[in-house]
């Protein structure tokens, strides 16, 4: 086959049969298609997009182009969540194992941050000693002894994901439906998995800043489960402000025990349990979503989530004190408070400035070799529906470096708006089967 062929015909708004489907991923993850070739391809399927049929067959060459796993001596129902990206994300740390101490067993493969939404694995780095790059072997085991692991995508799990992620970061094709789909499916599918909810954002902070476009993602991302016999979910839930109040690795980590000790904050807790809800239900462990909301609290109530959890760090190197004493999580000891200049009601948190502004303090990555700061951050005082007087704290940023803060300050202009209006605060927007 000829890859400028392919290229060209995509490109015109013509289509690619499965086979040559096939062959391109295949000699892209094997480096017969080189990168400038594929990312050629990358942005004529961001300007043409692909059809239902290609992009089966796209989502199907990338599972297969490398190892897939198999848990199929685990009797627990499997079932993992997956998140598009936003600022203060951090549901997949105190959901999964509130899920997992309900009886299903949970094999999450997240990701790091880049630009200004933030990473999981990034976050559970911030815990002394906590490994997210597991062997295969390794993988299985705390998934056995736990009921749940946490890790970063290995060399041999689909690594023309790992390659084409990389390549469209850096082409400017990230925001494309069919290329979300297609990375988010082909890791979760290789997983083995009885059932998927996705998390899908939208809003200022989000890749899919407006409602029709998460829609269609959503809609995508479920078509493709139901066409692998996986059932999915997809719940939209908005990222027009930050979830929760904390921005920064260490300190997102401290929130999430916040929620697995019954004291987090309401949007954050809103968004866990709706998520929680799902994977119950998908399973079938629930048939009921009230029984599994008061299934899901009993974790928190009783401890068995915390002490789910504590399990989880320590099986992965982590230092399971961190449950009881969060002190030992890192934390900047400079730190610039940004106060509200007028009174009144606050109407816009913009998520994606406070990401973007987190990021240049050095809790984010701008590039993909960037180095992680677990202890810098901001904590955000004022969120919409809030009523502020002048004077009052917006937002604690923690810093290390006075140009770092700079740079930071500089991108939070305008991200706070006052106002008289009462804005919606519900987070979750619509559920999509």
């Amino acid at each position: 086959m000829n890859t400028v062929e392919l290229i060209e015909r995509k490109r015109d708004g013509g289509t690619l049969d499965t086979e040559e489907i096939d062959w391109l991923i295949g000699s892209y993850t094997s480096g017969a298609v080189t990168d400038y070739q594929m990312a050629a391809m990358a942005m004529a399927v961001y300007l043409r997009g692909l059809n239902p049929v290609e992009l089966s067959a796209w989502t199907s060459a990338m599972l297969h182009s490398g190892d897939i796993l198999d848990f199929s001596d685990i009797a627990a129902p499997k079932v993992d969540k997956h998140s598009t990206g936003g600022v203060g994300d951090k549901v997949s740390i105190p959901l999964v194992p509130m899920v997992a101490s309900c009886g299903l067993a949970v094999p999450m493969i997240s990701g790091r941050g880049l630009g200004h939404t933030g990473g999981t694995l990034d976050k559970l780095e911030s815990i002394p000693g906590f490994r997210t790059e597991l062997t295969p072997v390794e993988f299985q085991n705390v998934l056995q002894r736990c009921g749940l692991v946490m890790a970063g995508q290995s060399e041999t799990l689909v690594p023309a994901d790992r390659k084409l992620y990389a390549l469209r970061d850096a082409t400017g094709t990230v925001p494309s439906v069919p290329l979300i789909a297609s990375s988010i499916m082909s890791k979760k599918l290789a997983e083995g998995l009885d059932a998927l909810v996705l998390d899908v954002k939208v809003g200022l902070g989000a890749f899919m800043q407006d409602l029709d476009h998460a829609r269609t993602l959503a809609e995508t991302i479920v078509g493709i489960g139901t066409d692998h016999d996986v059932p999915t979910v997809a719940v939209l839930t908005s990222m027009d402000a930050p979830l929760g109040h904390e921005v920064g690795n260490a300190s997102e980590i401290r929130e999430s025990l916040a929620v697995l000790r019954g004291d987090g904050p309401d949007d954050l807790v809103e968004v866990t349990m709706a998520l929680g809800v799902e994977m119950l239900v998908a399973t079938g462990v629930e048939a009921d979503r009230e029984n599994a909301a008061t299934r899901l609290r009993a974790t928190i109530s009783d401890g068995t989530a915390l002490e789910t959890f504590a399990r989880v760090i320590e099986a992965q190197g982590g230092d399971p004190r961190v449950v009881e004493d969060d002190s030992i999580l890192d934390s900047a000891d400079r730190t610039h408070v940004i106060e509200a200049p007028f009174t009144g009601t606050i109407t816009r948190c913009h998520a994606r400035k406070i990401g973007i502004a987190a990021m240049r303090l050095g809790a984010g990555r701008e590039r993909s070799e960037d180095t992680i700061d677990p202890g810098v951050g901001i904590t955000v005082h004022a969120k919409p529906g809030q009523h502020v007087a002048v004077g009052d704290p917006l937002a604690t940023l923690r810093y290390r470096h006075p140009a770092r803060l700079a740079e930071a300050l500089a991108s939070l202009e305008r991200a706070w708006r006052v106002g008289d209006a009462e804005p919606d605060a519900g987070r979750v927007i619509e559920r999509i089967t």
